[in-house]
């Protein structure tokens, strides 16, 4: 495996050089490569038996770049190998078992199974709060080797969409080989790997990472699929490396199942963790939750003016208690100015509920500028409990 990825970075410009030169072969080659990078179970029952007029040109005319075509399909069923044994199957409300051959639709949160990763080997297991909203009662994990144990339910993070499960009873648990997360480079292949679909054998999709420092400098992006087969999932590099946990997230919202909307859009997020991160030991307190930062106002921009109006202060929220009111403007949070509602959202998603800012307020009634800081708090909750997001329709 790690002989081979050597040779796969240096040829893969070959194929790419194949299939610009060679254009009446690309488009069968591009389906080739669908259906052998798309589900390494499918290459390795067709490994040997392919046997096409694409393929002998390609290995007869280009043979470096019909190598690395192959060696590239290996690896990523290698990476999906090597990450299989942290994989763990979640079933809530009593579950759905998992079997052999099972795949499914998109479906609301709390349905069904999802995926998980042993973070430690005594039994804590991070994943998304995707199945987790409602707080379901009964909770299974399923682990690699077939075994069925309870679970309970730790903190959550509505933040990064994590949260963090507990299996009492177990030692030997295998945690996976993590990248630094400062190793990560945009442009190199990413493989999202799920069981949410609850088959034994993980669904596997491909592509690159796109970015890094997404949404408050908390998510990777990809444009692996990201979507409920994998949600709680691994993102690994081609060596097999966890890069983060892959999760439902919307740069433009931080409400209740934001992100799901996505699930097909070449456009998904995983949140890098380790077991002895901040992110994951906080977690580890039965009934923490860690809530998106609540400012108690409600903004609008005005043509001409600098900062947002102030439309509307939430009764008993910090900026009530800091004495903002309507009619003041908003100019400055965390030293940077607020020029409209996009990069509101993005200075408020470095935060969370229970730290403080310092704001900057033009007040109406003094005619000047004063800054004040604002312990931020947590948003307010429907009174008929969260809302969940219903599954987006396929045309």
């Amino acid at each position: 495996m790690n002989n081979a990825a050597p040779t796969i970075a240096k040829n893969l410009n070959d194929i790419t050089n194949v299939l610009r030169t060679e254009t009446w072969i690309a488009f069968p080659v591009a389906i080739l490569l669908v259906v052998l990078f798309a589900n390494p179970y499918v290459f390795a029952q067709t490994e040997g038996q392919v046997k096409t007029e694409v393929l002998a040109k390609v290995q007869t005319e280009t043979p470096d770049a019909f190598e690395s075509m192959m060696l590239t399909a290996k690896a990523f069923r290698a990476a999906t190998e090597k990450i299989q044994p942290s994989l763990v199957t979640i079933e809530s409300y009593g579950g759905v078992a998992a079997v052999q051959g099972r795949i499914g639709g998109i479906r609301k949160q709390g349905e069904g199974n999802t995926t998980g990763i042993v973070m430690s080997p005594d039994g804590y297991v991070v994943t998304s709060t995707f199945n987790f909203i409602q707080k379901p009662p009964v909770i299974t994990v399923v682990t690699s080797e077939g075994k069925r144990h309870t679970a309970r339910l730790m903190g959550r993070d509505s933040i990064r969409k994590i949260c963090l499960l507990k299996i009492d009873g177990v030692s030997n648990l295998k945690v996976p080989e993590i990248v630094d997360e400062a190793d990560v480079t945009v442009g190199q292949w990413a493989v999202s790997i799920g069981v949410g679909y609850g088959d034994m054998s993980p669904a596997v999709s491909t592509g690159i990472i796109s970015a890094k420092n997404r949404i408050g400098g908390k998510a990777i992006q990809t444009d692996a699929n990201i979507s409920p087969a994998n949600y709680g999932g691994p993102l690994v590099d081609i060596q097999g490396r966890m890069i983060g946990i892959c999760v439902p997230m919307d740069p433009q919202s931080q409400a209740v199942g934001a992100g799901v909307q996505w699930y097909d859009s070449g456009i998904g997020f995983a949140i890098p963790v380790k077991p002895d991160s901040p992110a994951i030991e906080r977690l580890k307190e039965e009934g923490v939750e860690v809530t998106p930062p609540f400012l108690g106002l409600k903004l609008m921009p005005v043509e001409g003016s600098k900062g947002l109006w102030i439309e509307e202060v939430v009764r008993d929220s910090a900026a009530d208690k800091a004495g903002i009111r309507r009619e003041d403007f908003l100019r400055e949070i965390d030293g940077e100015e607020v020029s409209d509602m996009l990069k509101l959202r993005q200075i408020l998603n470095r935060f969370e509920a229970g730290q403080e800012v310092e704001v900057k307020i033009w007040f109406e009634e003094s005619k000047e500028v004063e800054s004040r800081t604002l312990l931020l708090g947590t948003p307010p909750k429907p009174k008929d409990g969260p809302p969940t997001l219903e599954p987006p329709k396929i045309k």
